[in-house]
Order: C-alpha cells, then structure tokens, then sequence
C-alpha cells in the first residue's frame, strides 16, 4: 500500500508528468499534461522542453504555430497553453464562474458592457483576415476608437475578450506572443467534445494522465472548478482513470500503475511555474510543506525554478550573470551531499542549450531561514 508521500507514488508522479520517458514533440507534451499554465511565456517554453527527448525552443514554437496548442486563460483566469481542440469546451464550463469573479474589479476599472462591446467590434474588425497584434498594438487600436487602457484596463479587456473566445494567444516572436482572433487563428476542430460531462470526464482523464496520482481536490484547485464539478468529471471519466494504491483517494491516469513499481530516480532543473509542483493543491507529496514558501517567496504568486532530485523537490536555481554566459546558482533548502550539484550539470546543460547561452558556471547556497 502506497503512502501519500511514497517513493512509489513520485515515481508514479515522475513519469505521468512525462519525466520517464519523454515525447518527442512539444504538441505531444501539451497534450499529455492535459494544459500547462504558461504566463510566463519563456518558463513555459522550458516547461514544456525540460519533458522533450530533443528539446530545442524553435521546437515549442513550431508547435503553438501549428495552432494545435494554444496559449490562452482557459483555468484559474491563469494563462495555460492548452490542446485547441479542449479550449473552447474548457471555456464554456469554466469562462462564466471566472467572469463572475471578476466583475467587482470590471467595476473599479470602470469596464463595463459599453467597453467591452467597442473592445470586441474593434478587434473582430481590425484583425479580420488574419491580422495579429501585440497588447501595445490593442492599446493602440483601443484608443483609436475612444477606448483608452491605462493600468489593468488593458489587460483585463484582453482576458475578458479570451474569456468569451474572442482573442487567444497567436504567432510567437521570440519572448512576445501576439493575440489573434480565436475562430481564425484556431477554427474549432469537429471532434471536440461539446456535451459538459463529456468535457469534464476528458479533462479530469488528461489531468490525471499528466500529473497523477492526484485527487479530486487537487483537480478541482488546478481546473478552478468546484468539488462538485470536479467529482462529477471523475463520474464521466469512468476507465480512463483507476485508483492508486494506498486508500488515500488518489486517482491515476489508466494504465500508469508499472511506474508505481519503480523508485524515482534523477535531477531535474525544472521551469518556474513547472506542473510538476505547482499543479496540485497539496504539494507535500513532492515539497516537504516547510519549504513550500521558498518556492513562492512571500507568497507573491511568482513560483521559482525547482530543483526536483529523486521525485523531491529540493531547492530552487535562479540565473545570474550576464545574459550571453549566465551562471546558475542552486539554492538548496537544507545542506545537500558534497555530490548533489554534480547531478544537475546535464539538465542545466539542457537548459542552456536551449536558452542558447552558454553557461559559464555552477555556484550553490542554503536558503536563509
């Protein structure tokens, strides 16, 4: 019987998250996960390359180029790149219950229905035929059209936009994401599931193969949905998921269950934002609880790169330096072997390589308390 915390339950975690054995492809990865949250476009970029057998970052662009994945708000009002084909779905379910959350803010940025109706005429007007535009180029047009955006305003109509499938993510140049309009950059593939348990079942499934074990209640934090929901999503998920071993209410993708014979095993120097712990709502199966603080310092919503060592995660890294030859710092949380910063020279080899630096060297501290 497997404990909450087991070795065979992060082996478990590990290879579900694609850590085992990797995919070829970054849609492949995408896919996997079932969404991977991704406001931070470079981090995201890494998230999805650290699970890539070949990871190279024009990779992760040629894939959300190819419209098969998509960067959009579809879960929490969090950006996540998604499989397109469970964007519009997602939405339906989870778009009203954020918007709802949101209108005392609508309120004080004094957005309202008159703002949002001259947001969306100008946008479907302006890039009709397949135009893109950067947030600034929204402003932009916005203002042109007697719609100014100073502060939040401009994000929060942007958002509101991809809230209603208006506006997602489109062409990427580098570390900037232009928005397209959502029917053209992405037209909704036929297969896509429209019936609401029939979505929910798929998304808890592609949760689970992606991130399990994990729990319902760990489903309904990262989905945004409520418990009730969320239990319903296990109801219509039926075989695509079975229940791992050890009583805890713990469920897994179906046939994921070999790894939970395995011990975990390996270094990773994981993306900040990384699924792999900031996709749960109780990470003390990977993070001992007393540090989880020092993975989102003050609590400031910002999550640091990780440190994962045998399933564990165990400190964070951060860049410093200059930009063309960075070093990297490990920053542990306790006193780590003398031999412990020599298992993460290749990932962060792999990191650079597809950062496109070269790293000019390795230095390590202790968290202060």
């Amino acid at each position: 019987m497997a404990a909450p915390s087991s070795p065979a339950l992060r082996a478990t975690r590990l290879a579900s998250h694609g850590f085992r054995t990797r995919d070829d492809d970054a849609i492949a990865v995408v896919e996997r996960l079932g969404a991977m949250q991704a406001q931070d476009l470079a981090a995201a970029k890494w998230a999805v390359g650290s699970r890539m057998s070949h990871p190279t970052v024009e990779a992760v662009d040629a894939a959300i180029e190819s419209r098969r994945i998509v960067r959009s708000w579809p879960m929490r009002g969090t950006l996540h790149l998604i499989p397109t084909g469970m964007l519009r779905p997602v939405l339906a379910i989870t778009g009203p219950r954020v918007l709802a959350q949101a209108k005392l803010r609508h309120r004080q940025l004094e957005l309202g229905p008159a703002e949002y109706r001259t947001a969306r005429t100008t946008v479907e007007r302006e890039l009709a035929g397949g135009g893109s535009a950067t947030r600034e180029q929204l402003a932009a047009m916005w203002s042109s059209a007697g719609l100014e955006t100073p502060g939040q305003r401009l994000y929060h109509l942007i958002w509101w936009l991809a809230q209603d499938a208006v506006l997602c993510g489109g062409p990427v140049d580098g570390r900037v994401q232009h928005f397209s309009l959502l029917d053209e950059w992405a037209p909704a593939p036929s297969e896509a599931p429209t019936d609401r348990d029939d979505v929910l079942g798929a998304l808890f499934a592609a949760y689970l193969n992606g991130h399990g074990p994990a729990t319902v209640a760990d489903f309904a934090w990262w989905s945004g949905l409520t418990l009730a929901d969320a239990r319903t999503a296990l109801a219509a998920a039926g075989d695509h998921v079975e229940s791992f071993p050890g009583g805890d209410d713990r469920y897994v993708g179906a046939g994921a269950m070999d790894a939970a014979a395995t011990r975990p095993h390996g270094a990773l120097a994981l993306a900040g934002f990384d699924e792999y712990f900031l996709g749960y709502a109780d990470r003390a199966a990977v993070c001992e609880p007393q540090f989880a603080d020092l993975v989102v310092p003050g609590r400031n919503g910002v999550f640091q790169p990780l440190l994962v060592l045998d399933g564990r995660v165990v400190g964070t890294w951060a860049r410093t330096g200059t930009p063309a030859r960075p070093r990297v710092e490990l920053r542990w949380f306790r006193p780590m072997p003398t031999d412990a910063s020599a298992r993460f020279h290749r990932p962060l080899g792999a990191w650079a390589r597809f950062a496109g630096v070269a790293l000019a060297g390795i230095d390590e501290r202790v968290h202060r308390a």
